[in-house]
C-alpha cells in the first residue's frame, strides 16, 4: 500500500461524494435496529426477501431513469458488471455466513479491514494512491472498532472467522469494480447481485421460505429501502473518490448501529462499545471536514491565505 501526500483536485464534487457516503453509511445503519425486531425468520429467509426488496426498487428506479432502455442499460454492464454483481452477492452471503458460525465481535473486526483491503487492491489494479491524511483516518477508524470489539473478540470458529475475511474481500473487490468502470451505469449490478442470493438463499430454504408479516416487512424494508438507498449513494460516490476513500466511510456502520439500538430498544453499549464509536465518528468526521475546508480554500475567486 503506498502513501502519498500528493493532493487529489479539491472539487465539490468531491465534497458531496462524501457528504453521499456519510449518508449512505448512517442509512444501513439503521439494519441491525432492524433484525432486533424480527420475530421467527432466520438470516437465510431474510436474505432472501431482502433481495426481492432490492430488485423491486432497483429496478423500477432504472425503469423510471431509463423507460424503455432499462433492460438495455442491464446487458450494458456486460462481464465487468457480471463480476461485480458476483462480489457483491459473495459478500452478503459471506457475510450472512460469518456473523452465524462466528461472534458478532469478530465479524466486524473482520469488516474493518475492507478500507486497507480496498486501498491494496486499488494500488495494483487501478494505480490509485492512498493519500496520507486518508491512512491516518483509516488507522484511526480500525482502531476505533477494534476499541468496540476488543472485549468480544476471541476464537470464534475458524470458519465463520474466514467467512468474515471473505466478506472484505468480496466487497473490496465490488468497490474496486465499480471504480474502475464508473463510466458504466453500474446499479444493474445490484440486480445481479439480488438474483444470485434469491437462488442460493432459496435453495438453503427450500420449501420454508414463508415468514410472518411482520417479518416480511422487515425484509423487504431492509433491502428495498436501507440496502438499495445506501448502494444507489455507494456507486454514485465512487464515481468521484478513490476505491479507499469510498470504502472508509463505510465504518460510520459500525459506529452507529449500536447507537440506534442504545435509542430504541435501551440496550445500553458497553464502554469500550462507546468509546470506540467515538473514535470512529470522530475519525471520519475529522476526514470529511478536512476536505470541505480544503474545498473552500480552493474554490475559483477565494481570497488565498498566505503560508
Amino acid at each position: 500500500m503506498t502513501v502519498t501526500t500528493t493532493m487529489p483536485q479539491i472539487t465539490p464534487r468531491r465534497g458531496r461524494a462524501m457528504g453521499m457516503m456519510v449518508f449512505s453509511s448512517v442509512t444501513i445503519s439503521f439494519g441491525g435496529l432492524i433484525l432486533r425486531f424480527m420475530q421467527e425468520a432466520d438470516a437465510w429467509q431474510i436474505a432472501f426477501w431482502r433481495s426481492w426488496g432490492v430488485i423491486g426498487v432497483i429496478g423500477a428506479f432504472l425503469f423510471w431513469r431509463y423507460g424503455a432502455d432499462a433492460l438495455g442499460r442491464v446487458r450494458a454492464v456486460g462481464r465487468p458488471g457480471l463480476l461485480a454483481g458476483l462480489m457483491m452477492s459473495g459478500s452478503t452471503i459471506g457475510f450472512l455466513q460469518s456473523i452465524t458460525h462466528t461472534t458478532v465481535a469478530n465479524t466486524l473486526f473482520m469488516l474493518s479491514a475492507i478500507p486497507f483491503v480496498t486501498a491494496i487492491l486499488a494500488r495494483v489494479f487501478l494505480g490509485e494512491r492512498l493519500r496520507r491524511d486518508t491512512a491516518l483516518t483509516m488507522v484511526a477508524a480500525i482502531v476505533g472498532v477494534g476499541v468496540m470489539v476488543a472485549g468480544g473478540i476471541g476464537g470464534g470458529a475458524l470458519y465463520g472467522n474466514l467467512m468474515g475475511l471473505f466478506t472484505a474481500v468480496c466487497f473490496s473487490g465490488y468497490a474496486i469494480m465499480v471504480r474502475r468502470h464508473r463510466g458504466i451505469e453500474m446499479l444493474p449490478t445490484l440486480l445481479i447481485a439480488a438474483g444470485i442470493v434469491i437462488v442460493t438463499s432459496g435453495a438453503m430454504r427450500w420449501g420454508d421460505l414463508a415468514i410472518p408479516a411482520g417479518d416480511l416487512g422487515r425484509s423487504l424494508f431492509i433491502g428495498g429501502v436501507l440496502s438499495a438507498l445506501a448502494n444507489v449513494l455507494f456507486i454514485a460516490a465512487a464515481r468521484q473518490l478513490v476505491a479507499a476513500e469510498v470504502t472508509l466511510f463505510m465504518l460510520l456502520e459500525f459506529a452507529l448501529g449500536p447507537v440506534w439500538v442504545w435509542l430504541v430498544v435501551a440496550e445500553a453499549p458497553s464502554n469500550p462499545t462507546i468509546v470506540g464509536g467515538v473514535i470512529v465518528i470522530g475519525a471520519v468526521t475529522a476526514r470529511a471536514l478536512s476536505e470541505i475546508s480544503q474545498n473552500r480554500r480552493r474554490r475559483p475567486g477565494a481570497r488565498l491565505r498566505p503560508h
